[in-house]
């Protein structure tokens, strides 16, 4: 009968683990490592490395910008326009024609209507009145506004009907005075220099230099 030498179970766990001569990686690592192989192996097939995640990226609103501006607080983009020098006094027949104010704003408020528009609402302020010794009929309807390139710009329908003088066609008794409001949409950049408000009249066209 042969002896062996009995190992204690402490012992044979050191053994085992002396023993043991290949570390195992963790389930995580091993996959991480297959991701890597097959990607390799892919690539060198003559298929093209692939990136991050690409992100796709939500289509521009392109009412973002006039929602903002409809938003925004009533007034807090108006802006008071510097007066043309000379600001002289033109005449319509018997009728009078002074420039008392421009206004640019993205809105327009009345009292029962609000409008916005990522261009400019200009609002243009007249003081009329008749000089003459007889009633004087003027219609504004056909009022426009001209830049330096000659490019013209009717009056904006909906922003005068919410803020603007509505009777546009009016009879001036003698020495009748009034304000009268009129109101355009045009870019920004036209408020720059080169505008005239022109109002035509039978006799001609009348001309008042704003920029």
């Amino acid at each position: 009968m042969s002896w062996r030498p009995s190992l204690s179970p402490m012992l044979l766990a050191a053994a085992l683990l002396w023993g043991c001569t290949k570390e195992e990686a963790p389930p995580q690592e091993d996959r991480t490592l297959a991701k890597l192989r097959a990607e390799a192996d892919r690539v060198g097939k003559g298929g093209a490395p692939s990136g991050p995640p690409s992100r796709t990226q939500a289509p521009e609103d392109p009412n973002m910008g006039l929602a903002d501006l409809a938003t925004a607080d009533q007034g807090a983009s108006d802006r008071k326009l510097r007066m043309p020098e000379p600001n002289d006094t033109k005449h319509v027949d018997t009728v009078a024609v002074k420039l008392t104010g421009l206004e640019a704003s993205h809105s327009v408020k009345g009292e029962k209507l609000s409008l916005t528009t990522e261009e400019q609402f200009l609002r243009v302020q007249l003081v009329m009145q008749n000089v003459g010794q007889a009633p004087a009929a003027v219609s504004l309807e056909g009022a426009r506004l001209v830049d330096e390139a000659g490019k013209e710009f009717a009056l904006a329908r909906d922003a005068q009907i919410a803020a603007g003088t509505r009777e546009l066609r009016h009879t001036w008794a003698p020495e009748e005075r009034s304000d009268v409001v009129l109101f355009f949409e045009l870019p920004p950049s036209t408020l720059e220099a080169g505008l005239t408000l022109v109002l035509p009249t039978t006799s001609g066209d009348v001309r008042l230099a704003l920029r």
